[in-house]
């Protein structure tokens, strides 16, 4: 099932040389004015152009005007300034500037604009760290001291190849301060700004997301090569990417096409604070254009900068010791969605938000960028629409409804299934990926078969959803991926390459049914056929959701309609036809409310449309709980957060630590004091919880109540320690799963880019 985005998540900082025009230099930006900075109320015409890649051709009209439209459509939801995007597939390309990289001068943002790509560095600096491995210069599993000797000896030895992939235990910014320099420094002394802090884990046993780490594999890459990290990056990536204008971002790289940054500050823009990313040049440094983007995205397709095999393994996700995956390899994130294989990196700064994301097995790639931060929401939201126009022509891929809750979690194991079984065979045959090992397989479908069954999800609703969850990993022997793949190598003999991609938009139970009947015709042993049940039940929800589809949407999305007031009737007409299994219009419902926030009552009235049509869907209650906070309403919102809770989904979701990754999210103090509101009534002997309380009503003015909170924290915090102290003694590290993926409705992972703590605000 589908959480908000989480990115959890957003990966940050870019950049590159400009090899055609000279670089200027650029003052220092002045402090900002107390004034907001007002959104310009006509942004200019997009400019969009095709690259000068004399291979590269344009998209149809129609898909440059449908493209165009969405980030239209898009952009008029909320403050915006500048946004520039890029699309390729194969040799086609279509890139396009919206808004102004000046609002205050009234510079339009172009396909030349450039940004800083924050994190999205990283992806830079890994691909340099495994050109020197493959160049025998780097050794992955060398301790990371003994390339960088002013990086102390740790309690644990912390190899290159941990580092790659979060794994090295490293911090990450630990106050308000450590991210916030101002002034230029010195590859040593941005490795001094962390050296003395301990390690947070034993390396190898949890994901942390870190930024100095990566600044750490910036140095190594220094040693190894013996040029400056900004020398090799022009010479090495950045040079035979065609990354024309890309450089590490100081003030004396920069031109006049230079975005200036924002940050959204209620209803209107202000220019963002100053940063110096000098301090974080291997993990946050650099800056380009979409261009350079789209540039650096054919070379790693093409496997222009590193080998075939090796791009297949930084593409891979990497395990935790106890057999947790990551969803992020060596420099990407990597994960499945709706069916494709993403590999993607996200970033988030002052002055800055932006996205990659790549499809290796469609040879396709999204590049987008803007000077307003905390974008990460919309830019997720942009790849996704761009992905669906180019890949699957513009229609929706929806999940499904249920009104049993034992249904619900069924389809939500069919889902996951489908999406990485879908991913992981499009990826191994058509892109640089490999699957598991197959030792099994009529195991594997058994198994698969007891995680559906009906009567021990009934039993144990929670533990069923918790197990559906864990099958694509290795502790679970990878169950989803072999037997996914092996199901879409089975459809593929028997139907063609091309049905693969119908799933998307008809849902996971129409990919059980094909692959049942590919089996017939292909005469598959009876143990690959799952049980009668599950049979049973993909019979029942295909069935189901062809009596719900509203035909006037199986093409488009509901807010990309003329008149979606005109097709509320048609949808609740469907909910009759097929009140136990339906798809699931969530999402577009909620983006229907996004845009009438101008609009408090039309927003009311899309957000409460959206839980009476889908009155078991966690991600409408929350929304709508959201909502009435915003209006001053909180009484009545908190029991929309208790209706969320009680889905399957949010009973694992909506945990302390779930509840604290969603507040990244939320801009609104009032808000997030509600929520926090409502988390305490659930989880009253979570410490965190009641901490972040007490500090969000300081933060408003409510002296009382915030002691009241700080009094409750002591005591839970009393009562854990005095658990912890009677619970037997273990052996060992158990790992969190770390940057765990979130679901869509069609059970497959919605990018989980990591979210940079210097972007996110604080709890």
């Amino acid at each position: 099932m589908k959480r908000l985005f989480v990115a959890l998540w957003l990966l940050l900082e870019a950049g590159p040389a400009f090899a055609q025009a000279p670089a200027a230099s650029v003052a220092k930006p002045e402090a900002a004015p107390s004034e907001p900075v007002a959104k310009p109320a006509s942004p200019p015409e997009s400019s969009a152009k095709v690259a000068p890649d004399a291979k590269a051709s344009e998209f149809p009209p129609e898909v440059q005007r449908a493209l165009d439209a969405l980030v239209r459509a898009d952009l008029k939801q909320g403050p915006t300034a500048g946004l520039s995007v890029g699309v390729m597939r194969g040799g086609q390309r279509w890139m396009s500037g919206y808004g102004y990289r000046d609002l205050a001068k009234k510079l339009p943002a172009t396909v030349r604009t450039t940004y800083r790509m924050a994190s999205i560095t990283k992806s830079f600096t890994a691909v340099a760290v495994m050109q020197l491995a493959q160049a025998g210069k780097l050794d992955l599993d060398a301790d990371i001291h003994t390339l960088v000797p002013e990086y102390p000896v740790k309690q644990w030895p912390v190899t290159v190849r941990q580092l790659l992939g979060h794994l090295g235990g490293v911090p990450t910014y630990d106050s308000p301060s450590a991210g916030n320099n101002t002034k230029p420094v010195t590859t040593k002394e941005a490795i001094g700004l962390f050296a003395d802090r301990p390690l947070m884990s034993e390396p190898g046993t949890r994901y942390l997301y870190t930024t100095w780490g990566f600044n750490l594999l910036g140095a190594a890459v220094e040693t190894a090569s013996g040029q400056s990290y900004r020398e090799y990056m022009r010479d090495h990536v950045f040079g035979p990417a065609n990354m024309s204008h890309a450089d590490v971002d100081e003030i004396s790289t920069r031109d006049a096409q230079q975005a200036v940054g924002y940050r959204v500050a209620g209803a209107a823009l202000k220019p963002s604070r100053f940063l110096d990313v000098t301090s974080r040049f291997g993990g946050g440094g650099t800056r380009a254009t979409v261009e350079d983007l789209l540039g650096f995205a054919r070379a790693v397709l093409d496997h222009t900068l590193v080998t075939r095999e090796t791009m297949g393994r930084m593409q891979a996700t990497m395990v935790t010791r106890d057999g947790h995956i990551t969803d992020y390899g060596m420099g990407f994130a990597t994960y499945p969605l709706r069916g494709h294989y993403i590999v993607a990196h996200a970033g988030g700064q002052p002055e800055t938000t932006t996205l990659l994301v790549l499809l290796p097995a469609e040879d396709t790639a999204i590049a987008l960028a803007t000077n307003v931060e905390d974008e990460a929401k919309r830019l997720r939201r942009l790849s996704i629409r761009l992905m669906e126009t180019v890949l699957d022509e513009g229609a929706p891929a929806r999940g499904g409804h249920f009104t049993d809750p034992v249904d619900a979690v069924v389809y939500e194991g069919m889902g996951r299934l489908a999406s990485y079984g879908l991913a992981y065979h499009d990826w191994a045959t058509r892109g640089p990926g490999t699957l598991p090992p197959e030792t099994d397989l009529a195991g594997a479908f058994t198994k698969v078969s007891a995680l559906f069954d009906r009567a021990a999800i009934a039993r144990d609703g929670r533990g069923a959803m918790e197990r559906i969850r864990g099958a694509h990993e290795p502790r679970a022997e990878s169950l989803f991926i072999r037997v996914g793949a092996h199901m879409a190598a089975t459809v593929e003999k028997a139907m063609g390459a091309e049905r693969l991609r119908a799933y998307r938009t008809q849902g996971a139970a129409g990919f059980f049914a094909d692959y049942l009947a590919a089996c017939e015709t292909l005469k598959c042993p009876d143990a690959e056929r799952f049980s009668p049940a599950v049979r049973g039940d993909v019979a029942r929800f295909v069935a189901g959701w062809k009596r719900a589809e509203v035909p006037a949407l199986k093409r488009t999305r509901l807010e990309a309609a003329k008149d979606p007031e005109r097709l509320w009737p048609s949808l609740k007409e469907a909910a009759v036809r097929a009140p136990a299994v339906r798809p699931d219009y969530t999402d577009e419902l909620l983006t229907l409310a996004d845009r009438a926030k101008r609009k408090p009552t039309d927003r009311m009235r899309w957000l409460e449309r959206a839980t009476e049509l889908h009155p078991e869907s966690m991600d409408a209650h929350l929304a709508q709980a959201v909502g009435l906070m915003e209006a001053d309403r909180e009484a009545e919102g908190i029991p929309h957060v208790r209706e969320a809770f009680e889905t399957p989904e949010g009973s694992l979701v909506l945990s302390p630590s779930g509840f604290l990754k969603r507040l990244l999210d939320t801009r609104s103090p009032k808000v997030a004091r509600g929520l926090l509101r409502a988390a305490v009534t659930l989880h009253p002997d979570a410490p965190e919880l009641w901490d972040a309380l007490a500090k969000r009503e300081r933060a408003l003015g409510d002296a009382g109540a915030a002691k009241t909170a700080q009094s409750q924290a002591k005591r839970a915090r009393q009562a854990r320690a005095a658990q912890e102290a009677r619970a037997p003694k273990t052996t060992g590290v158990t790992a969190p799963a770390g940057n765990a993926p979130a679901q869509d409705k069609a059970g497959s992972t919605s990018p989980s880019v990591p979210v940079d703590p210097e972007s996110a605000p604080e709890p």
